[in-house]
């Protein structure tokens, strides 16, 4: 996987509304590079929403590469591991950022 919208597919695909009952977040994404772009994910009561663009609002903010996002959302780099290197930045609320983990998987 290689484009930003094949990874935002996946991402959106692997939102399981089961694992967020009760969050009332936004996660605002900032994908740099070629093909990149910004979009956000709104959770309310559990029920999530992916929207491009950004938001009037956000929890959290989330900024890395295409290739970063890309490899995050196919499994082959740990997001946590993408933090500690520097490769994901995070403002706001950082235990937004490990529910979200719990939400993809």
């Amino acid at each position: 996987m290689s484009t930003f919208k094949e990874a935002l597919a996946l991402m959106e695909g692997k939102l399981d509304p089961k694992k967020t009952p009760g969050l009332n977040a936004v996660y605002q994404f900032d994908i740099t590079g070629d093909d990149g772009g910004k979009f956000f994910a709104a959770f309310t009561d559990g029920v999530g929403v992916i929207t491009g663009g950004d938001a009037d609002t956000s929890n959290i903010t989330i900024t890395m590469s295409t290739d970063t996002f890309a490899k995050v959302m196919a499994g082959q780099l740990n997001p946590n591991m993408a933090f500690m290197t520097g490769k994901l930045k995070i403002k706001g609320d950082m235990q937004l950022a490990l529910k979200l983990q719990a939400i993809l998987g």
